[in-house]
């Protein structure tokens, strides 16, 4: 009876080890960044005409407003923007360039048993397979419940150092915080960029909302670190929500890390982008300054 029990206890954990195996599952995410505060700097601009503003507005909505796949396993998962046909004449190297620094465009890596992450993003033309360790989120469980798409999600925040690679983390300066034109003889001569009006936070907080109901420890995006399935991330501006949910999926995807481009860490990856729009803001003030950085991005 014993050789029974054991036969069906060994029994058990094989097929759920298997079942574990070969477990997958596939999540939908819509992500959204508020445009509201820089569509106020368009307003009175006397340089940007209607037909203007609303063509600098339908890019940012496509710049903004972006839909994602998570294909997730027990230990890593792939998180991809879902392929869409661009309208003639949005497929230049700005737009992918403005895609890839709005968390679009490549294949986002995560192996959450490594912690480790590898992303390829392309960059003033040039490809780049950033391959770094996972960020360590230092969650703060709230003990705040709500319902999202039926799953039942539990509340949990954290305090990051902000991406200066990531555009969306950029905030409008406020009236007060801004500098005082000074007026000199050769004030006319004087060029200035937009970025003069924006500024970037040192630190972000992070709400994440998650659920139990799907143990594994993956996230949209670089997050993860909690019990459970994150179904929402809010970081004041940007919020990821997730839309749809397959588990056990009949055709499953395959989950691997992206291998095009020049390997580089995220840190090395950063500075060569920071120093690229230094000299790009360079460049802008030589040209025209804010008005002609402005022309460029919307057309």
């Amino acid at each position: 009876m014993k050789k029974i029990i054991f036969s069906i206890v060994l029994l058990l954990a094989f097929i759920t080890s298997n079942a574990q195996k070969d477990f997958q599952g596939m999540a939908v995410y819509e992500s959204k960044t508020s445009t509201s505060d820089f569509k106020k700097r368009f307003e009175g601009n006397k340089d940007i005409t209607p037909e203007m503003q609303k063509n600098m507005e339908e890019r940012m909505k496509k710049m903004f407003e972006k839909t994602f796949i998570l294909n997730f396993d027990k230990s890593a998962s792939t998180y991809k923007e879902e392929e869409k046909l661009d309208a003639p004449g949005q497929s230049g190297g700005g737009m992918r360039m403005m895609s890839s620094m709005m968390g679009g465009g490549g294949t986002y890596y995560k192996n959450v048993k490594e912690k480790t992450f590898t992303v390829d993003k392309e960059f003033m033309g040039k490809e780049f397979l950033v391959k770094d360790s996972l960020k360590t989120y230092k969650w703060n469980m709230e003990g705040e419940t709500r319902v999202i798409g039926g799953y039942n999600c539990y509340k949990a925040t954290a305090i990051i150092e902000a991406s200066k690679t990531d555009f969306r983390n950029f905030r409008p300066k406020r009236e007060e915080d801004k500098k005082p034109e000074v007026k000199t003889e050769d004030a006319k001569d004087k060029k200035t960029s937009f970025l003069d009006d924006i500024d970037m936070p040192k630190e972000i907080t992070i709400t994440a909302w998650y659920t139990m109901d799907i143990p594994v420890n993956q996230g949209p995006e670089g997050y993860w670190g909690l019990p459970g399935l994150i179904l929402e991330v809010n970081d004041g501006k940007t919020t990821i929500l997730c839309s749809k949910i397959v588990l056990n999926v009949k055709e499953k995807a395959e989950i691997k890390a992206p291998n095009n481009g020049k390997e580089i860490s995220q840190k090395d990856y950063d500075e060569t982008v920071t120093k690229k729009m230094k000299e790009l803001m360079e460049m802008n003030q030589g040209q025209g300054g804010r008005g002609g950085m402005q022309m460029r991005m919307g057309r």
